[in-house]
């Protein structure tokens, strides 16, 4: 399958991006997100809703 795997070539790193500025938020989305898998609140929690919860808590701290 081409354009698949690593390249071979230039070694550079990539820069981690945060979740957190992907969703253009200022919130901590994997801090909410540990903070939802450790408190129990449900057995399995979904990848958008941390993302979510932190738009909401961002919001209501703005207003």
């Amino acid at each position: 399958m081409a354009g698949r795997g690593k390249s071979l070539g230039a070694g550079g790193s990539k820069k981690t991006v945060s979740r957190s500025s992907k969703a253009g938020l200022q919130f901590p989305v994997g801090r909410i997100a540990r903070f939802l898998k450790a408190g129990k609140y449900a057995e399995r929690v979904g990848a958008g809703a941390p993302v979510y919860l932190a738009a909401v808590l961002e919001y209501l701290a703005a207003e």
